[in-house]
């Protein structure tokens, strides 16, 4: 019979070192913020195999994230050989998404997304209002559904005026 112990203390370490690496088009969020790093195993003497779940699929980001988690694995992980996998099921949501990177989202700016929740009833068609991150204001216009990457959309406040980008929601 086959148990499984959990992770090793290597790959523990080396599952830090990829989950610090930042995003690539959010660099105050780390990858383990963002929830996209899903696994670190380590498979012999100097070779670590890392997956990862794209923010959606075609993400012009996950290639600088392979290049960023390689780096980091050789040069502070002392890995030889680091395989970057991209794996799609399950796929990723906002909810995967940490509190702390909420957090780093709004401090910075950024509407964080709203957290998704299970319906007991019918499913509602508006989530809610999007809180401005500079005043926290629920009187939010949206001017572009989508800002400086596609994962996010471009509003402004109707209270202090200020433009915002906010990271949509995807469930």
């Amino acid at each position: 019979m086959v148990t499984d112990s959990g992770p090793t203390e290597l790959e523990q370490r080396l599952r830090e070192l990829a989950g610090g690496v930042p995003d690539p088009e959010l660099p105050v969020i780390s990858l383990a913020e963002l929830g996209v790093l899903r696994r670190v195993h380590v498979y012999g003497p100097g070779r670590v195999e890392v997956e990862l779940t794209p923010t959606y699929t075609g993400c012009p980001a996950i290639e600088a994230m392979t290049a960023d988690i390689q780096h980091v694995l050789r040069e502070q992980g002392g890995m030889e050989q680091v395989l970057v996998r991209t794996v799609l099921f399950p796929a990723w949501t906002t909810d995967d998404i940490t509190a702390e990177g909420r957090r780093k989202l709004a401090e910075h700016g950024v509407a964080p997304p709203r957290v998704s929740r299970e319906p007991a009833g019918p499913v509602p068609v508006e989530l809610g209002s999007i809180r401005c991150p500079n005043c926290g204001s629920g009187r939010t216009k949206l001017l572009s559904r989508f800002s400086s990457t596609a994962c996010k959309a471009l509003r402004r406040c109707e209270d202090c005026q200020e433009p915002f980008d906010h990271f949509k929601e995807l469930t």
